[in-house]
């Protein structure tokens, strides 16, 4: 069991600044931010311009790192978890800098992409919401504004409708356009014109869905706040944000720097963040932009509250996930009365046949989102589906997933069919010992699922898993209808099953 008020850190290896918040954990759920601290690094302007991180900015993120392990070892920290965000994520020598933060500062950092990014973002954020502004998110678009790139989700009633990554971080759209700059007047119109040309593709989503609510995310939202005079606030309305626009549409860097008191690298990354703002601003109902200054450090820390303790607010994350699974699901026209059926006899095989598997709540999740999307290759072509519903999910940004767990459910529900993992196939060949088991025994669940709806028109009404031994499991199939087809197809996939379990399929009724 947990010791209660354990003392943890998150670190965030981030494009512009290396952050730590310590915080003490409780047992209810909540936490007390014992030490916030920052520094410079210039990881961003080294990846976003030249694809590698320099020897010298190599060695300034370790000497600085190396800072942040001592101050954990003051407050005898225990339990970390480090990330590194898109600066180091895109940098060519990614693995090479891992390995020295290691073996230098001691410190073990994970590269995460964005969707994992904006996974912690949002887990944050419901828990601001819910104690401080007590927001409901339906009707709202999130903008998640990070030094590479801006998040952009859209909430309805029910949920978690879409998330798109939009290449046009204010540090990035600096680098990209930096050449631009001296050749024009217009600087700031071409900067526009440049982050219209990125967002082309959520323009007529915005148009389709009534956004009465616009919340805003990311360090550089501290810099609009402290200039509007709203610092100790976390809501500009759009009256006082678009005379904001006007103003310093018009401006110079050193303009900026004299009318507002701030620093050169502040206003460097205020013009493209109040143009970005002002692109998804204009194109909603809204009236003002909420602002919580949530940090992915923040939503580390819930997360490891939620580890340690067992919370029930896990669910409501499974359930963003789902939902935004859903919606891919749609658009690439699904099935969506077998879809959701495969997916409910999916989950319920796992849970009955759980003493054969005995695999997790995450795991769990991997055969969820495989059960939806696994006739998502449809879409592309009738012909060999299930390597194109592979092929789908591995291109997805699925809310939460690393690269690796979606290369692991891309191959679940490439085995959804009569065909079986084998060493010939590439993308099996490459996994882990364990990633191969965890992949036969989801995807044995999975070819079982399917076939109990081999025909798309759900005739088992219910099953149960009768009387076993430990060598044949009683599969009991309840029906009023002919059902001999998917009698047959559940056999045709049962010997893939025992090699997988151990157990042998034997059906009743």
């Amino acid at each position: 069991m947990k010791k209660k008020n354990e003392v943890v850190a998150a670190i965030n290896v981030g494009s512009d600044f290396l952050r730590m918040s310590i915080a003490q954990l409780h047992s209810d759920g909540t936490l007390r931010i014992l030490e916030d601290t920052s520094l410079p690094n210039n990881i961003g302007k080294d990846t976003f311009t030249t694809r590698r991180i320099s020897p010298k900015t190599i060695n300034e993120t370790c000497v600085r790192l190396k800072s942040f392990a001592k101050l954990m070892k003051d407050y005898r920290v225990k339990v970390y978890r480090a990330i590194a965000t898109s600066g180091l994520h895109e940098a060519d020598n990614r693995d090479y800098i891992i390995e020295q933060i290691r073996l230098i500062a001691g410190i073990h950092v994970e590269i995460v992409n964005n969707v994992q990014e904006r996974f912690l973002i949002y887990k944050a954020l419901r828990n601001y919401l819910n104690e401080v502004d007590h927001i409901d998110l339906a009707d709202s678009i999130i903008a998640n504004i990070t030094s590479g790139g801006v998040e952009v989700s859209m909430y309805a009633t029910e949920g978690l409708k879409f998330t798109e990554h939009l290449k046009i971080g204010p540090l990035r759209l600096r680098e990209v356009l930096s050449s631009l700059e001296a050749k024009t007047i217009s600087f700031p119109r071409i900067m526009e014109e440049y982050i219209e040309s990125k967002i082309y593709l959520l323009k007529p989503k915005l148009k389709k869905m009534p956004i009465k609510k616009f919340i805003c995310l990311g360090g550089s939202l501290s810099t609009l706040l402290e200039i509007s005079k709203l610092e100790h606030q976390a809501y500009i309305s759009k009256e006082s944000f678009d005379t904001l626009y006007f103003q310093v549409r018009d401006m110079s860097r050193d303009q900026m720097i004299e009318a507002f008191n701030i620093t050169s690298a502040e206003a460097e990354l205020l013009l493209p963040t109040i143009l970005i703002i002002h692109s998804l601003l204009s194109r909603t109902k809204s009236n003002g932009i909420h602002a919580p200054m949530i940090t992915n450090r923040q939503g580390i820390l819930y997360e490891l509250i939620d580890n340690l303790y067992e919370m029930p607010r896990k669910s409501s994350d499974e359930n963003d996930i789902i939902s935004s699974v859903w919606y891919m699901a749609e658009k690439y026209g699904v099935d969506e009365k077998h879809a959701a059926y495969v997916e409910k006899i999916s989950l319920e095989l796992f849970g009955k046949t759980w003493k054969y598997h005995k695999l997790g709540d995450q795991e769990k999740l991997y055969l969820q989102v495989a059960a939806i999307l696994h006739d998502s290759g449809n879409y592309v072509s009738l012909s060999e589906h299930s390597n194109h519903s592979s092929d789908i999910i591995r291109s997805q940004s699925i809310l939460g997933f690393s690269d690796k767990e979606l290369e692991l459910i891309a191959n679940i529900a490439k085995y959804h069919t009569r065909r079986i993992p084998t060493y010939s196939d590439r993308s099996y060949y490459v996994l882990s010992h364990t990633e191969k088991i965890l992949v036969s025994k989801l995807s044995s669940i999975l070819k079982i699922a399917e076939s109990m709806d081999i025909s798309h028109k759900q005739k088992i009404s219910d099953f149960e898993i009768l009387s076993s031994s430990d060598d044949e499991l009683h599969l009991h199939l309840i029906s009023n209808k002919d059902i001999i087809l998917e009698k047959w197809d559940i056999m045709n996939n049962a010997e893939f099953f025992q090699e997988v379990m151990g157990v042998r399929i034997k059906l009743k009724g």
